[in-house]
């Protein structure tokens, strides 16, 4: 019998369903903090851990249950949980398997947020953070401490792009039942398979190549152990790391077209860093698909692809100064951080300050190579060296 309602009432109540049977290629978009349990034996029934029941916005909706498969399987793992960015992705992690007295291990070059969270580790938490060189290698043995419990690993550093011998580095922590973690951002899951080198957890800051669109901050951890996939959840359900239904859904969209656009950023950014080789402003190009490039062999062993993503290092000869009014005078390069978008950018970094025993006196400037003709951005980078000589 239809309940009698007033106006007020149906403005919030509706006996109103759609049919079922509705399908279409996007993932439909379910906005919920709240979420309705058929009776109180479901509400009682549904395990959020197991993610066989809808239980709370937060735990996941059919919008992020289906991007978290997605990325998985793509991946090559078996479980995946979303952050609101690659940063929370990694805090995520180190909440997950770190605790007062433990320590951590990760690359001279990682990420700079990240080597700012092992900072607030060691002054605020009790747990040690160290770095190690990032082509150490099967040396790592020599760091490892009885209280060693992560070792963090980055492919390539995404700005001095040396690429580290992953499966050196799993070998000698798995020996000392130490675990491993890898920021596949880089390669974006496409072209490094991170858990068949031995890598137990892998984050990736899903606002690069998965979104596509320079308008998405998100991040996810993917495990194939179980085990370890429950503690990761735990921390990911205490730290309360949920993400918005719109932005899994752009996430999503980005998905099917992701194999073409890196590829292509691939290719755009091997014509440039090749043209760059030939230039006297420039003493190296750090791409690691070039053979100068520290690491460039453990690239060619472990990699299919190189995405859009390099730097390089100027000739000592210019100061800070002409360096400046080089990025300064690019037209199609914006000034930006970041990568994976259609849009390129290009910014500068005092490298010298960032890593100890760094080689190289001249500055370092990163180009995200995107989507726009390559004859163009050489021409744009071509025009923006002679005003920085003049």
């Amino acid at each position: 019998m239809t309940m009698k309602k007033s106006p007020q009432t149906a403005l919030i109540h509706t006996d109103y369903k759609a049919p079922e049977g509705f399908e279409a290629f996007p993932v439909g978009i379910h906005h919920a903090s709240t979420v309705l349990f058929k009776n109180v034996a479901a509400m009682r029934s549904g395990d959020w851990k197991e993610k066989n029941a809808y239980t709370y916005g937060l735990h996941g909706t059919p919008t992020t249950f289906t991007l978290e498969a997605r990325l998985a399987e793509i991946e090559g793992g078996n479980y995946c949980l979303l952050a609101p960015s690659g940063l929370a992705a990694i805090a995520m992690v180190d909440f997950a398997i770190l605790k007062a007295g433990d320590d951590v291990l990760l690359p001279d070059n990682v990420y700079n947020p990240n080597r700012e969270l092992g900072r607030w580790l060691s002054a605020d938490f009790g747990i040690t953070a160290r770095y190690y060189d990032p082509l150490i290698g099967e040396g790592i043995a020599a760091l490892i401490q009885p209280n060693t419990k992560l070792i963090w690993t980055e492919a390539p550093g995404s700005v001095s792009m040396e690429v580290p011998d992953l499966p050196a580095i799993c070998k000698a922590a798995h020996e000392r039942g130490v675990l491993v973690a890898l920021d596949n951002t880089w390669a974006a899951g496409l072209a490094l398979r991170g858990f068949d080198l031995g890598v137990d957890i892998i984050m990736q800051a899903l606002t690069k190549y998965q979104s596509g669109g320079s308008d998405v901050l998100m991040g996810a951890v993917i495990t194939r152990d179980r085990a370890l996939h429950d503690r990761v959840s735990q921390a990911h359900m205490r730290l309360g790391m949920g993400v918005g239904a719109d932005d899994a859904y752009l996430v999503s969209r980005g998905l099917p077209t992701m194999r073409l656009r890196f590829d292509a950023h691939d290719a755009a950014a091997r014509k440039l860093a090749a043209w760059l080789q030939s230039r006297p402003e420039i003493t190296r190009v750090l791409h690691p698909a070039f053979p100068e490039c520290p690491g460039h062999e453990v690239w060619k062993r472990d990699f299919s692809g190189a995405g859009g993503l390099f730097s390089v290092i100027f000739d000592e000869r210019y100061t800070e100064a002409q360096t400046d009014r080089f990025v300064d005078s690019l037209k199609l390069f914006k000034i930006g951080y970041s990568w994976g978008g259609a849009n390129s950018l290009v910014m500068p970094y005092r490298i010298q300050h960032m890593r100890q025993n760094w080689p190289d006196k001249g500055t370092l400037v990163r180009f995200n190579v995107g989507l726009e003709d390559v004859q163009d951005l050489i021409g744009d980078i071509e025009r923006a060296l002679g005003e920085m000589n003049e």
